[in-house]
């Protein structure tokens, strides 16, 4: 053969080779099982080819994880990167082929004919992938039925209260499971608190507010055996109690005056939800109705107005949070919206971090997207917010309330009354019209203005320029019809699609609406045609045979007298929150309380009856070292007064605490930055946010206003002392012990103002020095005063009586040695903490 036929074969033999070499590549050869041919063809080509950018080990760009199926299926910025069984609509295949897409991957070339058609072939025969491993480690499966394993997941059960060897200690049920728990320990409770240390208890856990001085005597000398329990019932029947638990509410809203923490923009009738939660705890509302109107009052049947208008204004539980309401994207910030309605559903009903599956399924529980969004699609199909028409704003939805009979009168009666004040202004004003013409007339042409009638024009004008801005301003002020910040259903609710990475411009596939599917015990409740499925969902959340709510109601109360939650995440009750230390005692309350009608009022009365509440705080070293944390309740817990208890407080022992409060917490007035009112429809109106009126220095701390940006004056020791910002929600507040603390009550002006309050209070009811010291330890520590103490503040005050060299009359005002006194007491631990 010569040289050129030998080539010529040789040529055809590599040719032939090379197809040979390829074809395997090309070819899925259809008798390997599925596993062995991805193993063997496709695995090889991703891993070479696509891990650098798309793997968990060495970054996920765009989103697109290539190293799992979870990972393609849920795909990226774009959405799913692969369709089973459709290449040509594969976002994968498409961005492979470089042709005519903006997607041209892998950035460094265009990957081989063969390669491709691996690709393309794998995913035409239904993209089989069995891998569950990302980054080298398992990935978990989304298993609903093992998570139902999880306590929280499991139905509420009654179990029996346990026998126990003491049993003559125990006043309730609940004190059996506390007990028991205590034995098997070879523990014993502490002994019972004073009177006084439980009538302080009691009084701050319940209202918010110390025993009076009154209450302290009258209590201390029923010797009844109903002592304590009239003491309970005077408490729970007292308006404080609405106010001290509504407070408690809000820390879980992020309840605010203000509307956004980044818009200074006022939330005029915000203050409704909060007046309306005062009146629902006050009443002793039911729990489970209390949350039906939360997530749907609007959908709510009802009797009257008055109960149309509650139920309309428990909705603002879905919108007072912190709201963006300034975004050019109005998607994103309607995205967000939903979001946030989620999420403080699942914290607050549930105990859940359902937010955590916005993007991707919870990293621990058993919660998927399809949960997440099944939750979401209810209020995407819900409205919340409203364009307004000019710029970027947004506002919250406002629904006129109905109104009775007596309250139309009432409106009316104000608006005639503000008609004959503004048609007084607009008289004045034609008036002094008529009269400027007048003058421009006298006042024109030679020795003008010589008679002085320039000085009467320029009053003139001055005074038409402030009625201009009266009138705008009794105008923006005019009565109208109530209203309230709430939701409605959208004109057409829907299914909403799952948001890529929480992405609203990359959709992926549309989850029917529906509820938490580890926490049903069904199918879901069916959602009527034309509804948006909140009613359903409140349904479903109230219902008792719901594993979360009433353990998470419970749990909250107990946490508030006890200081610890039988769970300690109150807000989180998922894989890895803390087991509850007594189970079954959480287990009795939850069912006691659904049993019970849901009943807060109640379930605290037992709470507060029982042994267990009784028990002192002092310490014991042996117990103490087998529980350190206090965990099984060998004794009571100290807890640190709350902001707003401190301060009411301080004026419960000044005297100067007024009743009432209710209606809007910041003075309705315009701030004119430049002297002149905004138009209307160019801007939403500008308020004082930092001012309040001077009546509220002295009314509860619940009607101060909330400010999102910075605490009004009297308000800023919300701050010091571990306020719930209103931009969080939170269940249990922190406890911190800082410096600015100890500094606030030494020099802040509010404890020198509640202290010469105290001081002249006492001055004027009683001149005899012991008389007073010990009224003085009653109104502040809520005890009588020892001897020794009583030995120590007279010396106290013999020392600043009469300093060395003390001479003349002595200043206005409360002496300054028992100011001195009272300051002392105001900022000492023992009136900082209830015991």
């Amino acid at each position: 053969m010569g040289g050129s036929a030998r080539k010529k074969v040789m040529k055809l033999a590599l040719t032939f080779l090379a197809a040979l070499l390829a074809a395997p590549l090309a070819v899925l050869h259809a008798g390997e099982p599925d596993t062995r041919r991805f193993e063997a063809r496709v695995l090889p080509v991703l891993r070479k080819r696509c891990y650098t950018c798309h793997s968990h080990e060495k970054g996920i760009r765009g989103g697109l994880a290539l190293d799992s199926r979870r990972g393609w299926e849920a795909g990226g910025d774009h959405g799913p990167a692969i369709r089973p069984g459709d290449p040509g609509k594969s976002l994968l295949i498409q961005a492979v082929r470089q042709a005519g897409s903006e997607l041209r991957m892998p950035p460094g070339g265009k990957l081989p004919p063969g390669e491709i058609a691996i690709l393309e072939q794998w995913v035409r025969e239904g993209a089989h992938d069995p891998r569950v491993a990302t980054g080298g480690r398992a990935a978990p499966r989304l298993d609903i039925e093992a998570g139902r394993k999880h306590w929280a997941y499991r139905p509420v059960r009654d179990p029996r209260p346990p026998a126990v060897q003491e049993a003559g200690w125990a006043r309730d049920d609940l004190d059996r499971f506390v007990l028991a728990r205590l034995e098997q320990a070879s523990l014993r409770p502490q002994p019972d608190a004073d009177r006084y240390t439980w009538l302080r208890r009691v009084s701050l856990d319940l209202t918010g507010l110390p025993p009076t001085q009154a209450e302290i005597n009258g209590f201390v000398a029923d010797r009844s055996d109903q002592a304590f329990e009239k003491v309970a019932e005077r408490l729970l029947r007292s308006r404080a109690f609405g106010e001290r638990w509504a407070r408690h509410w809000l820390d879980l809203t992020g309840y605010a005056d203000q509307i956004g923490t980044s818009n200074n923009v006022f939330a005029e009738h915000a203050w409704r939800y909060r007046d309306y939660l005062i009146e629902s705890f006050h009443t002793d509302k039911p729990f489970d109705r209390f949350l039906r109107e939360q997530i749907a009052g609007d959908l709510l049947p009802y009797q009257s107005p008055e109960e149309r208008a509650a139920n309309i204004t428990a909705t603002g539980f879905l919108v007072l949070g912190d709201v963006e309401i300034v975004n050019p994207d109005k998607l994103k910030m309607e995205t967000d919206l939903i979001d946030q309605q989620v999420s403080k559903v699942g914290l607050v009903f549930m105990g859940q971090t359902l937010g955590c599956a916005r993007c991707h399924d919870h990293k621990f529980d058993p919660i998927g997207l399809a949960d997440y969004y099944a939750v979401a699609g209810m209020f995407r199909s819900t409205e919340a917010t409203h364009k307004i028409p000019y710029g970027i704003w947004s506002g919250i939805h406002l629904t006129d309330l109905p109104e009775t009979p007596q309250q139309v009168r009432e409106r009316r009666d104000r608006e005639a009354a503000h008609q004959q004040r503004v048609g007084r202004l607009e008289a004045e004003k034609a008036l002094l019209r008529k009269e400027q013409t007048a003058l421009a007339s006298r006042t024109s042409g030679p020795g003008a203005g010589n008679d002085g009638s320039a000085g009467k024009r320029d009053e003139i004008a001055a005074r038409l320029k402030k009625l201009a801005t009266e009138i705008e301003h009794a105008e923006f002020f005019k009565p109208t019809v109530p209203k309230a910040f709430a939701v409605r259903d959208a004109a057409q609710p829907g299914d909403m699609k799952i948001c890529v990475r929480g992405n609203p411009y990359a959709l992926g596939a549309s989850v029917p609406r529906g509820v938490v599917r580890v926490a049903a015990w069904g199918s879901t409740p069916p959602i009527p045609a034309g509804q948006s499925g909140r009613l359903q969902l409140a349904g479903w959340l109230a219902d008792n045979r719901n594993p979360l709510t009433a353990r998470v109601a419970v749990n909250r109360i107990w946490q508030k007298l006890f200081g610890e939650g039988l769970v300690r995440s109150v807000d989180y009750f998922g894989i890895r929150g803390e087991r509850p230390t007594h189970p079954e005692l959480l287990d009795h309350l939850a069912s006691r309380f659904m049993r019970e009608g849901w009943s807060h009022k109640r379930l605290l009365r037992a709470l507060v009856l029982s042994r267990t509440y009784r028990m002192g705080s002092g310490p014991n070293p042996a117990a103490a070292r087998v529980d350190p944390d206090n965990r099984l309740l060998w004794r009571m817990n100290r807890q640190r007064l709350d902001a707003e208890a401190l301060r009411d407080a301080m004026l419960v022992a000044s005297g100067e605490l007024k009743s009432g409060g209710g209606g809007p917490s910041l003075p309705l007035e315009y701030v004119e930055n430049t002297g002149l009112l905004q138009p209307k429809g160019v801007n939403p109106p500008t308020f004082s946010l930092n001012r309040v009126r001077p009546e509220q220095d002295f009314q509860r701390t619940i009607y101060l206003p909330i400010v999102r940006a910075a605490q009004p004056a009297p308000a800023r020791l919300r701050d010091v002392f571990d306020f719930t910002q209103p931009a969080q929600m939170a269940g249990r507040r922190a406890q911190t012990v800082v410096p600015t603390q100890a500094l606030f009550l030494l020099n802040n002006e509010l404890l020198r103002r509640r202290g010469a309050g105290l001081a002249t209070a006492l001055g004027e009811t009683l001149t005899d020095r012991t008389a007073r010291l010990e009224a003085l330890w009653l109104r502040v520590l809520n005890r009588p005063i020892t001897p020794a103490e009583l030995a120590d503040a007279g010396a106290f005050l013999d020392r600043l009586e009469s300093p060395p060299g003390s001479a003349g009359s002595p200043p206005a005002g409360p002496p300054a040695a028992w100011l001195e006194l009272c300051h002392a007491l105001l900022s000492s631990n023992e009136f900082l903490f209830r015991l």
